[in-house]
């Protein structure tokens, strides 16, 4: 069987080099990037040789019928439902990198394009092996009875604000206490933003830093129990893409979603109802 021929639209992101590494240099799975989707620069030269790919077009609608699976990895989510809806409505399976959209109305018409047809989206930290240590050792401190995440988050940077950097916090809330949250609150101080939400009767919250200058934030979960607590910080290493991208060649290889369906809405549905609150 042939390897899945994949297009990617957006090379902007530092992800599409870990993409195009981890698939057409170390060989991750049978699956190759064959096309991208971009203008004639340096930068389209760079990724191209990188992986050995030959199609550039500068239409991602060129492609349907060339490829076997899209990913959609421009940094502004608010382009990725014209980007995607077209390659779901064809049948072609489609990975939408972080965030899924800007608004729920947009990630429930991605997902009502999908169908039967695979769709993913969701942070890298999802699949990352300090996550995978979190969720492990939840059941050694009893019942969850809250979670706090901590990272960095501009509300007002140029790719949709908060969801650019804040997707990564609440993906791993759904990955750790999975489920529609209630009642959104929102607190906001200087370069700080906290909400409170509650899912399933655990407390979660998010706290989003605002990178000043140098200084780094670092990604921190901690979770209380009734019989302990778990805390650790989520280190993101140079090759954090790599796990995320064999998450998406084993949905194209079994057809199952890595990401639950309610789980990508209930993100997206946090950081819709943070922004709305702060606007």
């Amino acid at each position: 069987m042939a390897a899945h021929r994949i297009g990617i639209v957006g090379i902007e992101n530092t992800h599409a080099d870990g993409i195009v590494r981890a698939l057409n240099v170390d060989g991750v799975g049978d699956a190759r990037v064959t096309a991208l989707v971009a203008g004639d620069s340096k930068r389209t030269a760079a990724l191209a040789e990188l992986g050995g790919i030959e199609r550039i077009v500068t239409a991602s609608t060129d492609l349907i019928g060339e490829v076997d699976a899209l990913i959609v990895a421009t940094r502004d989510g608010a382009t990725h439902r014209s980007l995607a809806v077209p390659f779901l409505d064809a049948g072609v399976p489609v990975w939408v990198d972080k965030p899924l959209a800007l608004s729920v109305a947009d990630a429930d018409a991605i997902l009502a394009a999908a169908g039967s047809t695979p769709v993913t989206s969701s942070s890298t930290l999802r699949w990352l092996p300090d996550t995978d240590a979190v969720a492990a050792a939840l059941p050694s401190i009893g019942e969850v009875q809250s979670l706090a995440i901590t990272g960095p988050a501009d509300p007002d940077g140029p790719y949709g604000g908060l969801f650019f950097y804040g997707i990564h916090l609440a993906d791993l809330a759904q990955r750790l206490v999975p489920g529609a949250p209630e009642e959104v609150e929102v607190e906001h101080s200087p370069g700080h933003v906290r909400a409170r939400y509650a899912v399933g009767g655990v407390g979660v919250t998010l706290d989003f830093v605002r990178p000043e200058g140098e200084v780094s934030v670092p990604f921190r979960v901690t979770a209380v129990g009734s019989g302990g607590t778990e805390s650790r910080e989520i280190v993101v290493g140079s090759d954090y893409v790599r796990p995320g991208v064999e998450a998406f060649v084993r949905m194209l290889d079994t057809g199952e979603l890595p990401v639950p369906p309610e789980q990508m809405t209930a993100t997206v549905a946090v950081l819709a109802a943070v922004v709305a609150e702060r606007s």
